[in-house]
Order: structure tokens, then C-alpha cells, then sequence
């Protein structure tokens, strides 16, 4: 214990904070529970962000797909089963916050996977942990949710607001519609009927949770050859809550796969490309299939952290590789409010630390994930503004990441899709790529500009860059994933009335 207590006084460094991961991790980093009644879940905050109000926003990392020893396994011997902890991922709830906050993060979420009756487990057993948790860290904020079983489908989150009835709600659609979550098992929760039911019944609800997709290609087996999540699921479930269902991972978690022998992602039928999930990375793919339909459908980055590789796991600590960028103050309902609506921007590697993508034309303008509108009586030339900050130390590897490239990728948008399994958009193209040579640096950033001539109907504008110089994110095989990194801007819109 002394050489945890001399440790606290000099502050950890990452290569220590790794080293003693866990509970000492958790003693050492967040320091003792202050003294007073045990911590209590937040009141309402539905108040403290209005929409369009950006005073005092910055750019904050986070990660919203974290996994706790409670996801754990069940002995369905019993009746009710008997839950145990720490089977498929092992770290304590304030473990993953002690880490988060080390490796740069501000927000993240606990997202642990459900089994029979675990809307209990997690109502009884895991928001007590998470409120301790939230105590011991308050630099970070930790929402409530989880890793949804979802019917008819693989994985999602669901985030659930920052209330004093929170874990209440998340119990309420746990129970009701979790895929997993009766015993004994019934097969009429997994059907996309169901799923419709829980879309519905979430947007019903007075505060409203986000829905995220998990490693959406990730049961895939070829290129365009999808598995349990299809483009018709993700358009049916957008056209009904569009403010709920909002996205998929662009990058999925398990980026530290091939450091075990493993694949990027533990995609094990068609590959992630760049670390970057096939329906993200192809250009004219599927993300851009919807968007050239105008929906606002966004894409994050996480960890998916359930077991770190340096302890035989496939996973990266949250925030130590992907990081998931949101334009907000540090408060629940901002970070929330920039999920549902866009402003994101996802890197691994910690590439670039800041990323600002702007559409402007005659005086107006619009950022990431807002619509610049122009008149169709004019000709309109519309000015394409990426500025970006590199990393100015080191990376959690010791690297010091250079940027090779930028391009700038712009689709039409022309309106639904009459097949709702579509997922090519072939209107999208890279308009534009950038060497150092073609940015210039202003203080600690660069900036490029671009002008997308006499627009005459609606588009979208989103960005990539790399470390590579891979004019295309190549399929991953068993490549270090620090030598291959990638960010990935969310679009800017503009509409032409």
C-alpha cells in the first residue's frame, strides 16, 4: 500500500495508472470518497441547455460504450437466475472513470449488456456503483445507460438522460423491451415488430434517450453483404424517432485486436477498413446513402473496453485510442444535446485534438451538423472552411502522429430513397484532397478552404484525414492499429431554397 500512497503524491503517469488498473487504479486516482450522505443521482437538467444557445461550448472527448463487471453471466439453473459479475468484462464502473479522465476524456457512459432479469441487476446492483463512481470522479460525466439487446437487431446504446428518475427509466425499457430480459427467454421481443414498440415507446417519454448502433457491420460477410443490421432497420427506426435514433459507430471498439493476434473491431468476416466500420468508410456507402436522403444520422468512435489487451483483452481503455468529440458545455444535457444533433467528429490515435468544419456563404454561416441555407436566385458559390490542431505532445503509445492528408468528401442530397435497403450514394465523391502543402497555419492550427462553385441544389460536406497514404482506408488485417489512424468529421449541410 506505501507504494500507492507515494504514487498519489507524485501523480501517475499513464504507463503507472495502467500498471496498477483496477482497484488500486481507483484508490490512487480518485482519492477518498468525500465525507456526507452517499451520492444521489442529479436533478432534472432538461433546462440547462437550449438548443442554439452555444455560450461557453468546446470541444469535449467522451466515449459512450464502456463496459463494467456488470456485464457478467447468469446461471439460468435457478429460477429467478443468479447474476455474477466480472465475466465478460472485469473493471469496476469508477475503474473505467479513473482511466477516462486519465487518457483525456470529460464524458462517458457505462453501456453493460443485459441477460435475464439484469434490468434488476442494473436498477439494484450497478447505478449504486455508478453513483459512487460519479462521486469519486466528478471530472468526468458519467451517464446511465446500457448496452442494449436490441430486438431484431445487434447491440445499441441507450443513453439515457441525466434525471432523478433516470435509473427508473432505463428500468422501465430494460425490462419491457430488452431482447434478453425475460426469463424464461421469449422469442416475440426479437422481431423488428418490438423494436418499432420500444422506438415508440421511447419517444413517448418525457425525456427522451439516444439509440446508438454498435459495430453495425460486425456480423457482415462480405462487402455490402450485411448481417443482423440492415439499411432498411436503420431507415425504419429514423423515419419513426428521428431525435432518438440518430447514428452508428463509425469506428467500432476493440481497436486493440491485432496487439493479441485478433481483428480491428473483432470483426471476423469482412474486415473494418482504417479501423473504421464498412458502412463509414466507403465513400458512396451506406452513412452516405442516408445522408444524400437528408437524414441527420451521425457517427461516433468508442472503446467498447471490456478487457484491456495488455491483460490478454482485444480493448483499448476509453479515451486511450478513440475519442468521440462533442461541441458542448461540460454539463449532461449539452453533451447530450450535441449527440442528438450532430456536433461530432471522431479520431483514434489522437491524430488532430480539435476539428471545425464550416460552410459560409454571403455573410452566413453553418458548423458541423447545422444547415447553411442559400437562395436559389442568386448564384452561389459556398466556402468550405476545415481547420484543425494536431497533437502537440505525444499519444498514448509515445507516438507523435502525422497527418498525411485531408479530403473533403461532398454528396448530393436528393431526397428519399424508394429502396429502403439502399446503401450506395453515387453522387458522392472527394472534391478535394490536402497535403501539408495546401494548409496554412494559423497560431496552433491549420486551416484549408475550399469553394464548391455555383450551387444549384441540396448537399453535404463532411471531412476525413489520415496518417496513411492510403488514398482509399484499405481492409485491416493484422496491422499495429497506432500505424494506421484516421479521423472523421460529421457533415455540414446546405440547403438551396
Amino acid at each position: 500500500m506505501k507504494d500507492i500512497e507515494d504514487a498519489e503524491r507524485s501523480q501517475l503517469s499513464r504507463r503507472q495508472l495502467v500498471k496498477y488498473a483496477g482497484v488500486g487504479a481507483t484508490l490512487v486516482a480518485a482519492g477518498p470518497l468525500a465525507a456526507g450522505s452517499p451520492a444521489q443521482a442529479a436533478p432534472d437538467e432538461r433546462g440547462d441547455a437550449q438548443r442554439g444557445d452555444s455560450r461557453n461550448r468546446v470541444w469535449r472527448a467522451g466515449d459512450h460504450h464502456v463496459h463494467s463487471e456488470y456485464s457478467g453471466d447468469f446461471d439460468t439453473s435457478t429460477n429467478p437466475p443468479v447474476f455474477h459479475k466480472g465475466a465478460d468484462a472485469v473493471y469496476p464502473i469508477v475503474t473505467n472513470a479513473i482511466m477516462a479522465k486519465n487518457f483525456g476524456l470529460t464524458w462517458a457512459m457505462c453501456t453493460d449488456h443485459g441477460g435475464p432479469n439484469h434490468s434488476k441487476v442494473n436498477l439494484e446492483q450497478a447505478y449504486p456503483d455508478l453513483l459512487r463512481s460519479r462521486k469519486l470522479v466528478p471530472e468526468v460525466l458519467q451517464f446511465w445507460g446500457m448496452e442494449f439487446d436490441t430486438p431484431a437487431l445487434d447491440h445499441h446504446t441507450l443513453m439515457i438522460p441525466h434525471h432523478a428518475d433516470e435509473a427508473k427509466q432505463l428500468f422501465e425499457l430494460e425490462s419491457r423491451f430488452n431482447k434478453y430480459d425475460a426469463f424464461p427467454t421469449d422469442p416475440g421481443r426479437d422481431t423488428e415488430a418490438k423494436m418499432i414498440e420500444f422506438l415508440k415507446a421511447a419517444k413517448g417519454m418525457p425525456r427522451k434517450p439516444l439509440v446508438i448502433a454498435h459495430h453495425a457491420s460486425r456480423s457482415a460477410t462480405g462487402l455490402g453483404v450485411y448481417g443482423q443490421d440492415t439499411p432498411h432497420e436503420f431507415r425504419n427506426g429514423n423515419n419513426l424517432a428521428p431525435d432518438i435514433y440518430v447514428g452508428f459507430e463509425g469506428a467500432p471498439g476493440h481497436q486493440a485486436g491485432p496487439l493479441n493476434g485478433g481483428s480491428r473491431g473483432g470483426y471476423g468476416n469482412y474486415p473494418t477498413h482504417g479501423g473504421f466500420d464498412q458502412m463509414t468508410a466507403r465513400v458512396g456507402g451506406l452513412w452516405d446513402s442516408l445522408l444524400g436522403e437528408g437524414r441527420r444520422w451521425w457517427i461516433t468512435a468508442t472503446s467498447d473496453s471490456h478487457v484491456h489487451w495488455t491483460r490478454g483483452g482485444s480493448d483499448f481503455w476509453p479515451g486511450e485510442y478513440s475519442k468521440t468529440y462533442v461541441h458542448a458545455r461540460q454539463d449532461y444535457a449539452d453533451i447530450m444535446d450535441g449527440l442528438r444533433n450532430g456536433r461530432i467528429w471522431v479520431t483514434t490515435g489522437d491524430l488532430i485534438t480539435s476539428l471545425d468544419l464550416t460552410a459560409s456563404s454571403r455573410g452566413q454561416a453553418a458548423p458541423t451538423g447545422q444547415t447553411l441555407t442559400v437562395s436559389r436566385r442568386t448564384r452561389n458559390d459556398v466556402e468550405i472552411e476545415i481547420r484543425f490542431r494536431p497533437l502537440s505532445g505525444t499519444n498514448a503509445n509515445g507516438d507523435r502522429p502525422e497527418i498525411r492528408r485531408v479530403d473533403l468528401i461532398v454528396g448530393q442530397i436528393t431526397g428519399p430513397n424508394p429502396n429502403p435497403d439502399a446503401d450506395t450514394n453515387p453522387t458522392t465523391r472527394v472534391v478535394g484532397r490536402f497535403g501539408p502543402r495546401d494548409w496554412r497555419r494559423q497560431g496552433n492550427e491549420y486551416v484549408i478552404r475550399h469553394t464548391l462553385r455555383d450551387v444549384q441544389g441540396d448537399l453535404y460536406a463532411r471531412v476525413r484525414g489520415t496518417s496513411t497514404d492510403e488514398a482509399e482506408p484499405l481492409a485491416d488485417g493484422k496491422e499495429n492499429p497506432w500505424t494506421d489512424l484516421w479521423f472523421y468529421s460529421n457533415p455540414v449541410f446546405v440547403h438551396v431554397r
